[in-house]
């Protein structure tokens, strides 16, 4: 088999996987949002509609058709015309598709991947539901409503990424909308700092969720151990793994403090997640997250 024949055909076996994967994935999300009553969505507030809620200064990120060039006339700065919030508003989601998130402690446990696609999906089709337009960030999936752009969503969520550890992406993000971003966050915490900000000076606000296993919390290890990262990048051998807890543990906790203070510094909501505790305790919290807008505040799952 020629080099081209064989990229053929594990580009058609990775294709097959993947589409074998589809149904189920969409199938487990819309069971679970059907287990969360839908909040309610009237609420007044700047967004997609028809009638008028305010002006605003041109802030970074505005498109020129966006401003109102009567009002801007009448005095030395531009303005933007804001409608009031009626049919839909714009949410990006970014979920993590490392290698790291692939990490199950226990076979009775869902890998950090699968709860994680799981609740991002069934979000989406709770706010999808709720009139809202929903898309990826970082990826040409811009926010849409309807049935066909859930089947995208899902489709774009069952990939695989190649790096050891995802870096949030905050491109595609709509000025002044909402996003959701979720990872196990264990890695480059420079990448999270840059997104967050990012999205911050667009105006945007959202929800950081964490997903750890329960292993990553406790650090059950004891005597030799070799610990090796999903993509096998890295590795590093211990003839006494215990000793090494204390210093894991607090390297954890400072690495959740620090997803907080940049979570309450730029309006964002924390929230963590361990694949052991129930799906639907965590998509009713970040839908709660959601509905009662942004701001400080830490749970999900607990």
């Amino acid at each position: 088999m020629n080099h081209t024949a064989r990229l053929r055909s594990s580009l058609r076996s990775r294709a097959e996987t993947e589409a074998a994967r589809l149904p189920p994935l969409l199938a487990r999300a819309e069971h679970l949002a059907g287990t969360v009553l839908l909040g309610e969505h009237g609420r007044r507030r700047a967004g997609m509609g028809d009638d008028f809620w305010q002006y605003r200064p041109v802030q970074p990120g505005d498109e020129r058709r966006q401003i109102d060039w009567r009002r801007s006339a009448r005095s030395d700065s531009q303005y933007v015309r804001q409608r009031e919030w009626q049919i839909a508003q714009s949410v990006g989601i970014w979920v993590d598709n490392a290698a790291a998130m692939g990490f199950a402690s226990d076979k009775a446990l869902p890998a950090k991947s699968d709860r994680a696609r799981l609740l991002a999906l069934a979000v989406a089709i709770l706010l999808n539901r709720a009139g809202e337009r929903v898309g990826l960030a970082g990826a040409d999936l811009p926010p849409r409503r309807g049935e066909a752009q859930m089947m995208r969503l899902a489709e774009a969520l069952i990939r695989d990424g190649e790096d050891d550890y995802g870096r949030p992406q905050a491109a595609g993000l709509a000025t002044h909308g909402r996003a959701l971003f979720i990872s196990d966050f264990l890695g480059d915490i420079g990448a999270v700092r840059n997104a967050l900000t990012a999205a911050a000076d667009r105006g945007v606000k959202g929800v950081l969720l964490q997903v750890l296993d329960p292993a990553e919390e406790a650090f059950p290890y004891r005597g030799r151990t070799i610990f090796e990262s999903m993509g096998g990048t890295l590795s590093h051998e211990t003839l006494k793994a215990s000793e090494l807890r204390e210093r894991y543990q607090a390297r954890l906790s400072a690495r959740k403090a620090e997803l907080r203070a940049l979570c309450t510094g730029t309006g964002w909501q924390y929230g963590l997640h361990h694949t052991s505790e129930s799906a639907q305790s965590a998509l009713l919290w970040l839908y709660r997250a959601f509905d009662a807008g942004t701001g400080p505040g830490t749970g999900a799952g607990r």
